[in-house]
Order: structure tokens, then C-alpha cells, then sequence
């Protein structure tokens, strides 16, 4: 799958605020996760001194503070040509192990498409 066209447009639509979060913010990788119910929450890198969270374990963890329950798909935007193990760990705590998780590049283009697993 290389095309975001031949995606459904819920996983568009994440792949689209990751890309808007990288963009807007001048971070590494922008992500966002879709909940149980639907909501989405977007996120970019954290990088202070004190504290260094992924685009994509930063947005599991606004689901988690907001109350979701589970998620049903995870989009990370970033030059990467794979899904960090840590970011899966993190999609699969909240999701389980079968969560698809969508790699895209800053272009939008899907690379990859995992599971939590």
C-alpha cells in the first residue's frame, strides 16, 4: 500500500492531523490515534529536557488522560522508514496487539502499515 487513496477515509483523516501537527509545530513526527468512540487525538514530538515522549506515544497518552478506553487505529508522520518498537508497545497497551498502526511519510504517502502487535 503506497497510496493514501486506497485508504478509508477515517485512516485518511488521522494521517492527514499527524501531517498537520508535524507541520505546524516544526517537530520530527506528528501522530494521531482514533478512540473507541471515534475521537481523535493529534500530537507531536516531546523533546524537553526532562522529558522525551514520541508523536506517538505523546497522542496514546492524551487518549489515556481523556479517557479512552481503546483505540481503534494509530497514523505517525515522520521520515522513519519503520515504526519505532516503543510506539507499537505503547499503541498496543491501549489497543491490543491488532491495532493498526499507518506510517506515512511527510508527503502523506502510506510506507507502512503494522499492527501493535
Amino acid at each position: 500500500m503506497t497510496q493514501s487513496t486506497e485508504l478509508a477515509p477515517e485512516d485518511r483523516k488521522i494521517i492527514t492531523l499527524a501531517r498537520s501537527a508535524r507541520a505546524r509545530n516544526g517537530v520530527p513526527e506528528g501522530a494521531a490515534v482514533r478512540d473507541e468512540t471515534g475521537r481523535t487525538y493529534v500530537a507531536g514530538t516531546v523533546a524537553l529536557e526532562s522529558l522525551r515522549l514520541s508523536a506517538l506515544q505523546t497522542a496514546v497518552a492524551m487518549a489515556v488522560a481523556s479517557g479512552a478506553k481503546s483505540l481503534e487505529a494509530a497514523a505517525v508522520v515522520s521520515e522513519a522508514e519503520a515504526v519505532a518498537d516503543a510506539d507499537r508497545a505503547a499503541v498496543r497497551d491501549l489497543g491490543g496487539p491488532g491495532t493498526p498502526v499507518l506510517l506515512a511519510g511527510p508527503d502523506a504517502e502510506v510506507r507502512a502499515r503494522v499492527t501493535a502487535g
